[in-house]
């Protein structure tokens, strides 16, 4: 094995060994295998036939791979960038950002040279819902969006873009949970989709704070979706607020490994003790762990470890909030809402960034 950059060091052969049959996401963009047997280099997590034990030799950067001869695997595409999805992917949901109130047909994909149903199984991998559901989406969140700032059903429905009063009335309802007319010159809060390198999340803000940033697919998020908005006494529409876009430049910084600092504003919905833990884990410097007991010390409650890691555990702002880098006493990486590959892949992340510290690890 090539020697692997001062800031990670990567286990030995037998362990990314095993991580390679497990297809393993804890280690993309850290780890790559190179196949003596096909000349090729793939990700961990690549689909293809495993090879022989033999057969393989483990190196920390696509430079290894390239100078030791092998070429890129044609199916896992180790090139591209993790988490990045085709290019008209990142154009369409432009469209849908400049022109939410636009609505959308299959027609309209294939004149711009897309295969609708190439698009609506990415669109349906990446973020749940087809192209179509989400420009749908996007026009009910357009018409939400009018109804907050006071103006009439019919102003909205026009805004939203439907042609017919009892299809913007159905179809705000199923989205809203209610008729248009009871969320007139009321706050919403709004929600979108963001990429990054290790999956969709979804952020939740009002035009003052970020109140949830989660991954898509941790199994509590419509739950927590749906204590928020009872806890909020809001809708959530699908829209843009300045708090969503700086968290979303901020993310990218971050996992670019430029920055590790968050200044978005945060609404804390929590008990003073809550808190006080999530406001000690925004403190954890950043490369650095600590252990559930560590915290209570910290915080003044050294008994009070099992009511940290419930702390912990009701944590709704991912990464931010750093409750990924709480660990076990023994070590344990322990529990993490939105997958323990990622909370792995997260802290390999910041061991690559601590000890640059480009920028401080927080923003208290």
């Amino acid at each position: 094995m090539e020697n692997a950059p001062l800031l990670f060091q990567l286990p030995d052969d037998d362990t990314l060994y095993q991580a390679l049959l497990a297809r393993d996401p804890a280690y993309e963009g850290f780890a790559y295998v190179g196949v003596k047997s096909t000349g090729v280099f793939c990700r961990l997590s690549c689909a293809a036939r495993k090879p022989k034990r033999e057969n393989t030799v483990f190196f920390s950067s696509i430079k290894g791979c390239v100078e030791a001869g092998f070429r890129a695997c044609l199916r896992c595409r180790p090139l591209e960038q993790a988490g990045v999805q085709e290019p008209w992917v990142k154009a369409l949901l432009e469209q849908l950002h400049s022109a939410p109130e636009r609505r959308w047909y299959e027609d309209d994909l294939s004149r711009l040279g897309l295969d609708p149903s190439t698009v609506r199984r990415a669109f349906k991998r990446y973020f749940g819902v087809t192209f179509l559901e989400m420009a749908r989406l996007r026009r009910i969140g357009q018409g939400m969006q009018q109804l907050s700032c006071a103006q009439s059903v019919i102003e909205a429905q026009i805004s939203a873009g439907f042609d017919s009063d009892s299809g913007f009335r159905r179809a705000f309802a199923r989205q809203a949970g209610q008729p248009p007319s009871n969320l007139r010159g009321r706050e919403l809060l709004k929600v979108d989709w963001l990429q990054t390198p290790i999956g969709v999340m979804l952020a939740v803000a009002d035009a003052q704070a970020l109140h949830l940033l989660e991954f898509f697919d941790r199994p509590a998020l419509a739950n927590e979706l749906q204590t928020l908005q009872k806890r909020s006494g809001s809708s959530i529409g699908f829209g843009r607020v300045a708090p969503i876009d700086q968290i979303e430049a901020e993310l990218r910084r971050y996992f670019a490994g430029e920055c590790g600092r968050f200044d978005t504003p945060l609404a804390l919905n929590a008990s003073p003790f809550t808190r006080t833990v999530w406001q000690d884990l925004r403190a954890i410097p950043l490369g650095s762990t600590c252990s559930y007991a560590e915290v209570a010390k910290r915080i003044g409650s050294p008994s009070a470890v099992r009511a940290v890691a419930r702390a912990n555990g009701a944590n709704q702002i991912a990464i931010v909030i750093a409750c990924h880098r709480v660990i076990g006493s023994d070590g344990a990486l322990t529990g993490y809402g939105g997958g323990l590959w990622r909370k792995r892949w997260l802290l390999e992340h910041e061991r690559r960034m601590g000890a640059s510290q480009v920028c401080s690890a927080s923003g208290l």
